[in-house]
């Protein structure tokens, strides 16, 4: 099956390529696809192919790229450019892309908008990136609470704005009142008042609300937007399945990024020094875990020299507990997302995950100390290893479950730093409990 993406990428690395090529190219993809493509070919290339496309698609193209690319790009762009580029952008794509750009380009880009977008971008940059209120979409239909049926076809049929379903109802002072389906409108009667027709307690977001719980909250509610309200429970707008996807995304790729030290809006092709810093703090960090690792087992020098067997077993041990902390860990991690670890509960979890650790533990000690007794031809060290096992599965256990509780308490995100600590929590207590029981049970 053909990449689309891939197919793209070899084009636009190609030597002496067309404009005519490449917008034929990118005419029938997806504006994210293309800022996937340019983001995949070197940096010294891009501005070639950004001049090759046309400038109606240039923005929606910027928009959908990294923070990084974005910024590399239009480093390369005169201030004629730039002012041509936002030309026609609204309040929803500044808002989405303003972090990632320069004070100066800010402004010539507001210069551009018109009052409204203006005053739609002041009210959304109050709130912080990751608040409802800054995703929110305004292309929405909204009419007084006394208008009838007929008048609110006439909206309806005017609006061209995706997830038009619902109609927002508001009174003189622009607080909300509630909601009323396109569904209920066709089976009323003409001069029947809408306000009527709205539906008891629908569901709302408040726009400070983190935009992924706003996610959840749109999920729940089974419908394809919730309005968004202010403190004062004034319309901000709505944030529909669109957002909801975007966010989801977005902080799917931040934990995976982060769980190995990067930015998700790190460039492809970053410069190499950029690149080599921001990896060597994350590599510096885990040379210090390291060392911490390697001071215990230089703890068990003498032990270690006279039964090199425990050296080559040490892998075992550690990796057992790393992977068993790690599957605690992921389970934990997600039930504190959902909501479902609480104060009541937690007890009954970690006395759960001991005993799913220590039945673990008893089954893959037998096989692992049967395997070292057939390899080693040693008892004392099949049962070493295999005592080891049983701790360090345990302990991995045990680490699973409160690393990333107080990692919450204290306001860290359990899912980027969590790894980090149970695994060096699970290699340190690993190498006492191997090297310690053969201390004591092999010289």
């Amino acid at each position: 099956m053909s990449n689309p993406i891939a197919e793209l990428i070899e084009l636009l690395t190609q030597e002496n390529i067309s404009n005519d090529a490449i917008n034929k190219a990118i005419s029938s993809m997806p504006p994210d696809d293309v800022a996937l493509a340019l983001e995949s070919i070197p940096v010294s290339q891009r501005r070639f192919v950004w001049d090759s496309i046309k400038q109606t698609n240039r923005l929606d193209i910027l928009v959908e790229m990294r923070g990084e690319s974005r910024l590399l790009l239009l480093k390369e762009l005169n201030d004629i450019e730039i002012a041509e580029l936002f030309s026609d952008v609204d309040a929803e794509d500044l808002l989405e892309i303003a972090d990632s750009l320069p004070d100066q380009m800010i402004e010539i880009a507001l210069q551009k908008m018109d009052a409204k977008q203006r005053e739609y971008y002041q009210q959304g940059v109050t709130y912080e990136e990751d608040e409802a209120g800054r995703w929110v979409d305004h292309e929405l239909v909204v009419a007084a609470q006394t208008i009838r049926v007929s008048e609110a076809m006439r909206l309806f049929r005017r609006a061209s704005a995706p997830y038009s379903d619902t109609i927002y109802l508001v009174n003189r002072t622009g607080r909300w009142v509630g909601c009323v389906h396109f569904h209920a409108l066709l089976n009323a009667q003409p001069h029947e008042h809408v306000s009527g027709l709205m539906e008891e307690d629908y569901p709302f977001i408040d726009a400070e609300t983190d935009v992924i719980k706003a996610a959840d909250l749109l999920e729940k509610s089974e419908v394809s937007a919730l309005p968004v309200l202010d403190k004062n429970q004034l319309l901000v707008g709505r944030f529909h399945a669109g957002h909801a996807l975007e966010a989801r995304r977005l902080e799917q790729e931040a934990v995976q990024m982060s769980n190995t030290g990067l930015d998700e809006d790190s460039d492809l092709f970053s410069p190499v020094k950029r690149s080599a810093a921001s990896r060597g703090i994350w590599l510096g960090i885990n040379l210090l875990t390291a060392f911490m690792a390697s001071a215990f087992i230089g703890l068990f020098e003498a032990t270690l020299e006279q039964v090199v067997a425990l050296a080559v077993l040490m892998p075992i041990v550690a990796s057992m507990g790393g992977i068993a902390g790690s599957q605690t860990l992921t389970l934990i991690v997600r039930g504190l997302a959902l909501g479902q670890i609480t104060r009541a509960n937690f007890s009954s979890l970690l006395k759960k995950e001991l005993q799913v650790g220590g039945l673990n533990g008893i089954v893959w000690s037998i096989c692992i100390g049967a395997a070292v007794l057939f390899w080693f031809q040693n008892p004392m060290l099949g049962f070493t290893i295999a005592m080891a096992i049983v701790i360090n599965i345990l302990m991995a256990a045990l680490s699973g479950v409160i690393i990333p509780v107080v990692l919450d308490k204290l306001k860290i995100d359990p899912a980027l730093s969590g790894s980090v600590i149970l695994t060096t929590v699970t290699d340190i207590a690993g190498y006492i409990a191997f090297l310690g029981l053969g201390t004591l049970l092999l010289l």
